[in-house]
């Protein structure tokens, strides 16, 4: 996983053969095959360790946040620590994923899950009557997922916004959308 990982974070898993993410990770061929029978069950593994990221846990609980306004801006705020920690690679896996099977499923897989925390949060913020008036649960969901995308994080990141500022940017920017409050 750590020589797959290296290789993302250079850019160069997706010319890399499988021999040579083995001799990176120092094991021969035929051991690398006896656990990951493809180059897509490499990174299929590797990022099922996203689940464990600890900003990735947070999301999940922040979403629960008993005060909804700081259910919003906690759930932002830990969905870019997220993207933060995990930039380099997932810069390569998006890239990838119009052309590399593993790539579209992770990224397909990772929209779905964060949609599904998403919906969870707009469901509650609807509910306890925050959300913005005449806004509907659909059009909510679309703003924040624009919001917390991880499109949204690469580009403003691309134009300098530290990562302290552009969350406070994004939860200024979801709080005018789904609140009506700046």
């Amino acid at each position: 996983m750590d020589a797959t990982r290296e290789l993302l974070d250079a850019g160069t898993f997706h010319q890399a053969t499988v021999e040579e993410v083995a001799e990176k990770a120092g094991v021969s061929r035929a051991t690398l095959y006896q656990h990951f029978p493809s180059r897509l069950d490499l990174v299929d593994t590797m990022c099922d360790t996203f689940a464990e990221n600890p900003a990735l846990v947070s999301v999940r609980e922040s979403v629960e946040l008993p005060d909804l306004d700081e259910a919003l801006e906690e759930t932002i705020g830990d969905t870019i620590r997220f993207w933060s920690s995990e930039h380099a690679i997932l810069r390569q896996l998006y890239g990838a994923s119009a052309v590399d099977p593993a790539a579209h499923d992770l990224v397909e897989r990772q929209l779905s899950d964060r949609r599904g925390e998403m919906q969870k949060l707009v469901r509650r913020l609807d509910e306890g009557g925050i959300l913005r008036s005449g806004l509907e649960r659909g059009q909510a969901l679309a703003h924040l997922l624009v919001v917390t995308s991880f499109g949204t994080y690469s580009e403003l990141h691309q134009e300098g916004l530290s990562d302290a500022k552009l969350t406070r940017q994004l939860q200024a920017d979801a709080r005018l959308l789904l609140l009506g409050k700046s």
